[in-house]
């Protein structure tokens, strides 16, 4: 047996000594121990993350970063919707992807990387646009939506469904050096429209430089967690924006 194996084993025997319920295995105990050791977390808010399922709408520049990161956290069960397929001028900020991996869909190239990340979480691969005749559908098995979609119409999309399923919507979005993340529909926090309205005037023209989306999908992501968790400060009836190329950041009370 591996010494990480004979530790995770020393833990766990600790852990019951002290009548503590654990459904962990020794090697998902090793795996999150830097989890574990926090007390905001511990056992009981990873077993939270193993049984809580979330979906993430769009696995391209802001989608990278949350996919990675929810699966090394052991989220246990993550959606992934794209409908998109991977090209050449994605690879310039959307990490998940490789050079080999062109011309494939998504959401199902994402799942196959993923997997090498964290092959005990439940992938669920929707090579699909989310649209009015399959959203609820799709959202109604999740617990958090994440949106990583750069148009409005699939923000309202998602917006709409997480407020009539009472379900968080964990917003993000980039352009050029600058970004933004917001918590919608949570436990009574307001919606995507309340603040932005019904916009229609998308611009995916905008460049964007590499390093933003991974800076912004891993806030996105944190949200995720602590919405899981319920601890934290949540932005929840708050709007986080950054701008990468003047360091500034601001957070608006909504």
């Amino acid at each position: 047996m591996r010494w990480y194996g004979k530790i995770g084993i020393i833990i766990c025997k600790i852990i019951k000594t002290v009548n503590i319920l654990v459904d962990m295995n020794t090697d998902q105990i090793e795996r999150y121990k830097r989890h574990i050791q926090l007390s905001e977390i511990g056992i009981n808010g990873q077993e939270k993350l193993l049984k809580a399922k979330v979906l993430v709408v769009g696995a391209g520049g802001l989608g990278s970063p949350v996919l990675q990161y929810l699966s090394a956290a052991g989220i246990g069960c993550i959606g992934i919707v794209d409908n998109d397929v991977v090209s050449f001028s994605n690879l310039q900020r959307q990490v998940l992807f490789r050079e080999n991996q062109i011309g494939n869909n998504k959401a199902v190239m994402a799942k196959e990387n993923l997997n090498q990340v964290n092959s005990e979480i439940d992938y669920r691969a929707f090579p699909v646009a989310l649209s009015e005749d399959n959203a609820e559908d799709i959202i109604s098995s999740f617990d958090v939506v994440l949106g990583c979609t750069d148009n409005f119409k699939s923000r309202l999309l998602i917006d709409n469904v997480t407020r009539k399923q009472k379900k968080a919507f964990v917003h993000a979005s980039i352009g050029a050096f600058n970004g933004q993340v917001a918590v919608f529909n949570y436990d009574g926090a307001i919606s995507y429209v309340d603040l932005f309205g019904n916009p229609t005037d998308d611009d995916k023209s905008l460049g964007v430089v590499g390093v933003l989306p991974g800076i912004i999908g891993s806030m996105q992501a944190n949200e995720a967690i602590k919405i899981i968790l319920n601890t934290g400060n949540i932005l929840k009836n708050k709007l986080l924006l950054y701008d990468i190329f003047t360091f500034e950041f601001n957070i608006i009370d909504l």
